[in-house]
Order: structure tokens, then sequence, then C-alpha cells
């Protein structure tokens, strides 16, 4: 029955051959004197050479002519390693942006984070496509060894929140613009909606307040969650959902990552605290440690991103259900969206710590609630990888521009 909407490590490096002067060379030219005496042994004896620089980024780099992994991070110099006795530079690795270092030893310096995203299309149903409009360029192959096991996107595939095939593709598109909402990197964002996918002016918009895409599914475990905050109420089944699932392997230098959404919901303000609570969630696998479940998006309370959390502050301030309001961005970028009289979080960034060179499962969900009327949108951009440890998963106003 549709419903109407009431306008109101460092590691530490045993071996010999990596053990280096304060000034952070492991070795001087084959066969030389070490600083502290000797013959040179190690580099004698590991083939290490120290490099003088020409390879970009890695001034006082070492290297080996043999196979084995002196550093420990899973390359050796045959494998491509550039700088083995530096854990943290190899072809696993990214490009840390601005340190002026080829982590990645393809020879060029911070050349990971640019854009690949500026010809991608609406309605693409490749979801790799997706992947690049989150900033993720890099595929990776799950068979890859040696300098080819790579991070990168192992596998990207639309599906509902529970992981089963997608039946109706309008409830995800690659956007250059939701009204006043822009990417947050480079040319195009991620849209996923229990409705259409759409902003009003393109091609396929359904109205937000009552389109019903007409099928159910099931959810990730463990929801639908009740708020703490609605007390004795039951929030209903999931509706007309979609997600983006991606497997990836992780950076053997990342230590976290990041990325930003943007969550708009119909349900908002005559459906708080009721059985039409719109979810949308960010399932990692492995799960952080810690957590009740899965989910790394949550307010400060604990409660997934919904109608029913504390981070709606794109609105017109009022009280609802004993539940207030502020509203600290004002409504201005509800404009053009669809959800003008409606609210929105504003751009918020997630942050979940990761391991080194593991193999991650994000799945980016949302759904309906209860029926498949009042829908729900949300913008996801900005994916980045970070060698600063997280202690644990957090979503916060993102940074301003």
């Amino acid at each position: 029955m549709k419903r109407a909407r009431v306008v109101s490590a460092t590691l530490l490096l045993s071996m010999m051959g990596c053990s280096g002067s304060k000034s952070g060379s492991g070795f001087e030219s084959a066969g030389t004197k070490h600083a502290a005496g000797g013959d040179g042994g190690a580099g004698d004896n590991g083939g290490g050479t120290l490099l003088g620089g020409g390879d970009a980024g890695q001034a006082g780099a070492c290297a080996f002519s043999d196979a084995t992994d002196h550093d420990g991070d899973g390359f050796s110099s045959a494998d491509g390693d550039c700088n083995d006795c530096d854990p943290n530079v190899n072809p696993g690795a990214f490009d840390v942006p601005g340190d002026g270092k080829d982590e990645d030893c393809n020879g060029k310096v911070d050349d990971d984070g640019a854009s690949c995203d500026a010809t991608l299309t609406l309605g693409s149903t490749d979801a790799m496509d997706a992947a690049r409009a989150l900033g993720l360029c890099k595929a990776a192959d799950a068979k890859g060894t040696g300098r080819n096991k790579t991070w990168g996107v192992l596998s990207a595939k639309y599906v509902t929140p529970d992981g089963n095939a997608l039946p109706d593709p309008i409830g995800h598109g690659l956007l250059k613009a939701f009204g006043a909402n822009k990417p947050q990197e480079g040319a195009t964002m991620l849209a996923l909606s229990s409705g259409t996918a759409r902003a009003p002016n393109d091609p396929g918009y359904k109205d937000v307040s009552g389109w019903d895409k007409g099928y159910r599914s099931g959810t990730p475990a463990g929801y639908p969650k009740e708020s703490p905050a609605c007390r004795g109420v039951r929030t209903g089944g999931a509706q007309d959902g979609a997600a983006l699932e991606l497997t990836i392997r992780v950076p053997t230098n990342a230590k976290s990552f990041t990325f930003q959404e943007n969550f708009f919901t119909y349900e908002f303000p005559d459906y708080i605290c009721s059985e039409f609570n719109d979810f949308y969630v960010a399932m990692l696998t492995p799960q952080v440690p810690h957590l009740p479940d899965g989910n790394i998006a949550f307010d400060q309370d604990g409660n997934a991103i919904s109608v029913n959390n504390s981070l709606l502050q794109v609105c017109v301030g009022q009280t609802i259900k004993g539940k207030t309001f502020t509203c600290p961005l004002g409504p201005s970028s509800l404009s053009g969206t669809g959800f003008d009289s409606s609210a929105a979080t504003g751009w918020l960034q997630t942050t979940a710590p990761v391991k080194a060179g593991d193999t991650i499962t994000l799945r980016l969900a949302i759904w309906d609630s209860g029926d498949g009327s009042l829908d729900s949108t949300v913008l996801v951009d900005k994916f980045a990888w970070s060698a600063a440890e997280a202690s644990g998963a957090t979503t916060t106003p993102a940074p301003t521009r």
C-alpha cells in the first residue's frame, strides 16, 4: 500500500643487509667498507647496491639481485621490489600522495590518486565503472604472483543488500551532479537508491515520493537494526534495495582507508521512529574488531545511517516525536535533488582500519523499509588509502574542501 508524505609499523629489520647508518642508506657501493667497519659483506653476499637516485623517488634505496624477500613485504628484487630494505616500498604498495616517493616501484612519483572517471556514463551497468567513480582506478588479478600481485579491485558487482543478483539497474547511477551536490573527487560520483539513482533532470528519474520498484530482498547480517532513540519501534522488511559490492586487495603499505557519502531520505520528517526506517550501510569484511557487526558507517551513538540518526544535518530545524533536529547545514543543498523538503546528512567521511596486503570486501547498500514508497538515495565518492593508523571505524562530517 502506497503512502503519501505529509508536507510539513615500522618493521624492525634484523637482517644485516638492511641495517644502515643514520643517513638511512643500507649499503654503500658494492664491496666498499661500511661506516661501522667490515668489508661490506652484506652488500657482497646479498648482491645489494646503494641506488644513487636513479630510481624515481628512491634516492638511497637498496636493491638486491637475488630472489630473497629481505624486508618481509612479500616481494623480492626479482619481483620488482626497488627498495628491498623498506617494507613500504614494493609493487604491491600505493604511492602516498605528496611524499615525493615512488612506493609502488613503477618509476613514477606520486602517480596514484589521479581520477579515471571523466568519461563514465550515467547508466553504466559495469560495476567496475562504479569503482572508478569512487576513485578506485586500479584493477588487480586474483591469481597474480610476484610483481603482478598488486593492490586493486579484484571484483565488482551490483547486488541486492543481502548479496543476491540485483533485479533492476535503475537503483544505481554515475552522476556528474545531484542538484547542488558535486563529486568530491574527479568528475563522477556513485549514486545508490531505493528509488531511481537519478537527479530530477536525468533520464529515467521517478519521483522519490512514490516510486515503488516492487521487489523485496534480505538485508546484511544483523539488519534491520532498531535505533536506540526509537524504543519499541520495529523496522519493516527491506524493499527496492541496491548495493555495490567490491572485493579489493589492500596495498602493502596501507593501514586504513576513507570514503565519503551523502545520504538523502524522503522519510523525513513524517516517518521518524516508524517502521519505515530506510537504511544505508557500508559492510566491511573482515569485520573491524569491537564493532557489533560489519557496518562501518554510523553516528556517534552507534545508529546506522537512516532517518533516525543524528547525522541528518541538511534540513529545516524542528522537533519530531521528541527528537530535535538542529539542521546546522540548512536546507539549501536539497534543492534540485527531489528531496527538496526532506533531509540529508551532508557529506560524511567514513574511516576504517585495514591490514596491509589483506583482501577485503566492501558492500555499500541502501534499501526502503516497510514498503517501497518514499525513497532514499546515497551519494558515495572519494575512496582513498592511507598510511596512517586508524584505531577503529568512524563516520564524521567530511573535511571542508
